[in-house]
């Protein structure tokens, strides 16, 4: 028997869901929305049905947009380096740091064979699509320092080496295991910075 009234308790499993909630928390997210007034509820119900209809993917490089294009897509001023990355959370993360000016391609997670994702669950067809259209440059594989990102960049590597692109990983400062969405401001900028050639 659950320790809430019905209604509370799937107010608290539906908090519980989002990553990195767990029960305690998502219980005092239930509890704060409780006090909402009706208008802030009402709200925050908008909110949530916009987002879920009105943000969809880049066609180019699967970012979250509004439109076809997202606007660093549409922005004819970036350089013709491609920053390959896992979610879009990590363009958001590197667009903060206002150090790079290129334009990003994002891969919709990384190969987890354990998990039942190979390359032909990931946007790498569209990258090597892109390689061709847009003269890219560089490619830097921007991949969370876990044992799947390591593994996803050491693929692309020795699938983008034979094409004579220059292709480059960024020098973390980050620790083994953390996620780009969660660096710092200087530390992501060092990572730009010191990002080296792949052998």
């Amino acid at each position: 028997m659950s320790e809430y009234i019905l209604p509370l308790e799937r107010l608290i499993e539906q908090f519980a869901k989002l990553p990195g909630v767990g029960r305690k928390t998502a219980t005092r997210y239930a509890m704060a929305y409780l006090d909402w007034s009706k208008e802030s509820v009402d709200t925050f119900s908008d909110v949530l049905n916009e987002a879920k209809t009105k943000i969809k993917r880049c066609v180019v490089c699967n970012n979250f947009s509004e439109n076809d294009l997202c606007p660093i897509c549409m922005d004819a001023t970036r350089e013709a380096v491609l920053c390959v990355v896992e979610d879009p959370r990590a363009v958001m993360s590197l667009e903060r740091v206002r150090e790079y000016k290129g334009r990003y391609h994002v891969l919709g997670g990384v190969l987890s064979p354990m998990n039942g994702i190979g390359p032909e669950q990931l946007k790498i067809k569209e990258l090597l699509s892109r390689l061709d259209k847009e003269n890219i440059t560089e490619v830097i594989v921007a991949t969370n320092p876990t044992v799947e990102g390591e593994t996803t960049a050491m693929y692309l590597m020795r699938l983008l080496k034979p094409l004579g692109v220059k292709v480059t990983r960024l020098a973390y400062g980050v620790p083994v295991g953390a996620d780009l969405e969660y660096a710092d401001e200087v530390t992501l900028s060092r990572a730009i910075e010191g990002r080296r050639e792949l052998m």
